[in-house]
């Protein structure tokens, strides 16, 4: 088949500045593009070309920014070549459903879902519904995002199918490269022997980070040898300190254990900092899609502390532990303390995720899935 791959309006493809969607695109293109003729449309970046082929895969970009300004480069390529393609696969986006289907009306459409985008604030209902119509499959991420779309749209129920995302398994892997990085790393931020907390994520208040840095105070009385290390920034290559930024820097800096704030850190280095880490603890406050980090976090040995926000439970089971009064940093600190004073029960929940990584969150088992749906 001739396949249309239509990313999101907000960064480009390759993930070269990074993104949980782009690279969930990226890590299934080898496979899907070893059985089917792939072209992927998305937004234009200063550092890749307006249309380039790469390992096989034709690459075209519009400008993003806005969907509205996105929206109209998906029209403006398929009156040209909608014709072209079988299907036509859109990422997280049901508002462009209407426009491919009128300039690609021969062409099956499937929707990968990331996110909430069918509730109201996002889109309009009779919008949403005529979407949830003209689509013949909608894949989620998660089983919270498929109930919450069938939840608004009961007659989508037939339609959805969960297929959970996957991690690089090679580039995770703990060996003696990894255990070389992880000593480096250590050593350059001064935090040498200590018990590392690690979060890797956007730096907003729906991510939590605050709550977790609240949380060190009382953690601190008993694990006076621990240490934080927030990995991120306020947007994806975006290291401007936002008023949320500067809060949580300024509450780091009160902090009786050691902070560390890295910044933004290059998609291609972050998995470094996965090594470094004794307890992967993702804070989120807000209903998370299931965020991607608990995948790499398994993948790299980390027991992960998630909260029971959304889909991130989804994915938890001998490999870590779920806080459900993730609003209260006392609480967290006491979640996160019961775990550090047992290495021995951490060590068996590394051990547990990468197995699960290995078993069932392989990039190979992504694209099977995919393909599945597509034929």
């Amino acid at each position: 088949m001739r396949v249309l791959i239509i990313c999101t309006e907000k960064l480009p493809m390759p993930p070269v500045r990074g993104g949980a969607i782009q690279t969930y695109i990226y890590g299934i293109l080898p496979q899907l593009a070893a059985q089917h003729d792939i072209t992927v449309l998305g937004s234009a970046d200063p550092s890749l070309p307006e249309e380039e082929t790469q390992n096989g895969v034709h690459y075209v970009r519009k400008q993003g920014g806005k969907l509205e300004t996105y929206r109209d480069g998906v029209a403006e390529y398929l009156r040209e070549h909608g014709s072209e393609f079988d299907l036509i696969q859109i990422y997280n986006r049901p508002r462009l459903v209407a426009t491919v289907k009128e300039h690609a009306p021969q062409a099956r459409i499937t929707l990968s879902m990331h996110n909430d985008m069918f509730h109201a604030a996002k889109i309009d209902p009779e919008e949403g519904a005529q979407a949830v119509r003209d689509v013949e499959r909608i894949i989620t991420i998660s089983d919270y995002i498929g109930q919450s779309i069938v939840e608004l749209f009961p007659e989508a129920a037939s339609k959805v199918r969960t297929i959970y995302s996957g991690v690089d398994l090679d580039r995770y892997q703990v060996d003696s490269r990894a255990q070389k990085e992880r000593e480096r790393l250590r050593n350059e931020y001064g935090i040498g022997n200590k018990k590392v907390i690690l979060f890797v994520g956007r730096l907003s208040k729906k991510k939590g980070a605050d709550i977790l840095v609240r949380a060190m105070t009382p953690l601190a009385k008993k694990h006076p040898d621990a240490a934080l290390v927030l990995v991120g920034s306020r947007w994806f290559s975006d290291d401007e300190i936002s008023d949320y930024v500067a809060y949580v820097r300024a509450i780091a800096n009160r902090s009786p254990i050691p902070v560390i704030t890295t910044g933004y850190v290059p998609n291609n280095e972050v998995h470094k900092w996965f090594w470094a880490g004794d307890l992967f603890v993702c804070p989120s406050q807000w209903q998370e899609p299931l965020a991607r980090v608990h995948y790499e976090a398994m993948a790299a040995e980390l027991p992960i502390l998630t909260t029971a926000r959304g889909g991130n439970p989804e994915v938890i089971r001998d490999n870590g532990a779920v806080v459900d009064q993730p609003e209260d940093p006392d609480y967290f600190a006491q979640c996160i303390s019961s775990l550090l004073s047992d290495r021995s029960r951490l060590k068996q929940m590394g051990r547990a995720g990468r197995q699960m990584a290995e078993s069932h969150f392989s990039w190979d088992r992504v694209a099977r899935e995919v393909l599945d749906v597509w034929e």
